[in-house]
């Protein structure tokens, strides 16, 4: 008998996914306050950042390499992530906190996201075959939201106290995660893989299409996460070189970031009708266009036209997170998926810590228009390598 997946459970995994990954940005919502309140240096705040990519990534190895996610109960690993990562997020308002207590935090949260984000992804492989991509699609929107939702409310909620941010998100991250552990079991498709076995994780690596995959995820995660820091940053460059016209840099930035979100769930459906490669190749391609043409943009388009292009790249930038994502679950055995997910995330987040470093170095050496060239670094050597022809 064919067991058929209930229509409600992508709804409860998309639910779930967005209340935890919350917490991967409440700390940027709160920043500011905790520079005033806890009298910290400016400089912290790219260190704040790293730190919870950095956590992420250290976080991603350990499950990847503990094959944690297909030896246990992947909603099981959810929830207890999700409530560990909420402790941890919540930490911040202990009084008298100091750096190293601010960023130890941001690192720990970090850390018990990669039981959230990929996890998420991994019990819907066990889901949904069929049709992944699309899955993928709205998992991926989810985060992106997430991703936008603090510039959403520096621009409305001014008066919010900043620990109430943290409580709410951690409140909302804990259910988010008992919803999922007592709504959602373990996938219909899943295999439980073996106990702890390092050299058979590793051995993962050796699979041929899922290098492939990788390859185009790292170019697309080069790019992904500097430009999102770089969204604000380029708005108010164009407010500084153009006194007369005058652009809502939180607002914009929200619906720069946010209408990603719509380009995931848009690429998942097309990957259902041209093929997930296509599309995922194809957004890479035009992203990699933007990074080349957007100096020009910045300095001689008007606003409007401006707002428009950085839309159109806010959405092509990420429409191809799921798809490669697909294309991991997609290239190797079953009761590896899990794994080979968490070791394509863990690298991939790496490389956006060299990513963010590297821009954040060339902006203090030069103008942010001699930069933005170089995030298409990262989709140039990926497309270079992905149209090698597999040698015989």
């Amino acid at each position: 008998m064919i067991l058929k997946t209930p229509n409600y459970i992508l709804s409860l995994i998309i639910f779930a996914q967005f209340c935890g990954t919350s917490l991967w940005f409440s700390g940027n919502a709160i920043i500011n306050d905790l520079i005033i309140d806890f009298n910290i240096e400016n400089d912290i705040i790219g260190e704040i950042t790293i730190a919870v990519q950095l956590g992420f990534v250290i976080g991603t190895l350990t499950f990847a390499l503990l094959s944690i996610v297909d030896t246990y109960s992947p909603s099981k690993v959810f929830f207890l992530s999700a409530l560990l990562a909420s402790v941890c997020n919540i930490g911040l308002i202990i009084p008298e906190s100091t750096i190293s207590t601010i960023l130890l935090c941001r690192f720990c949260t970090g850390f018990f996201l990669a039981g959230i984000y990929p996890v998420g992804m991994k019990i819907a492989a066990d889901y949904y075959e069929k049709g992944l991509g699309l899955s993928l699609g709205y998992l991926v929107g989810a985060l992106v939201l997430g991703t936008a939702f603090p510039h959403f409310i520096r621009n409305f909620i001014h008066e919010l106290p900043w620990k109430l941010v943290l409580i709410y998100t951690s409140i909302l991250a804990s259910f988010g995660g008992l919803i999922l552990y007592t709504m959602v079991p373990d996938g219909i498709n899943r295999k439980k893989g073996a106990l702890l076995n390092i050299s058979q994780t590793l051995s993962i690596l050796k699979n041929y299409k899922l290098r492939q995959s990788a390859i185009g995820y790292f170019g697309h995660m080069w790019e992904l996460y500097a430009f999102w820091a770089l969204v604000p940053v380029m708005l108010s460059t164009y407010n500084f070189t153009h006194l007369d016209e005058v652009i809502n840099v939180p607002l914009n930035s929200f619906y720069i970031i946010g209408l990603g979100a719509v380009a995931c769930i848009m690429g998942g459906y097309l990957s259902e009708k041209i093929g997930t490669k296509k599309v995922a190749l194809y957004s890479l391609f035009l992203s990699m266009l933007c990074c080349l043409a957007s100096p020009f943009v910045i300095t001689y388009a008007s606003s409007t036209v401006l707002v428009i292009f950085l839309l159109f790249w806010g959405m092509v930038v990420v429409a191809d997170s799921p798809l490669f994502s697909t294309l991991v679950a997609q290239s190797i055995e079953p009761e590896k998926k899990g794994t080979a997910i968490t070791i394509v995330t863990s690298l991939g987040f790496t490389v956006t810590i060299v990513s963010l470093q590297f821009m954040s170095m060339l902006v203090d050496l030069t103008n942010l228009k001699m930069v933005l060239p170089f995030l298409a670094l990262g989709p140039v050597i990926s497309l270079m390598l992905l149209s090698r022809r597999r040698k015989t």
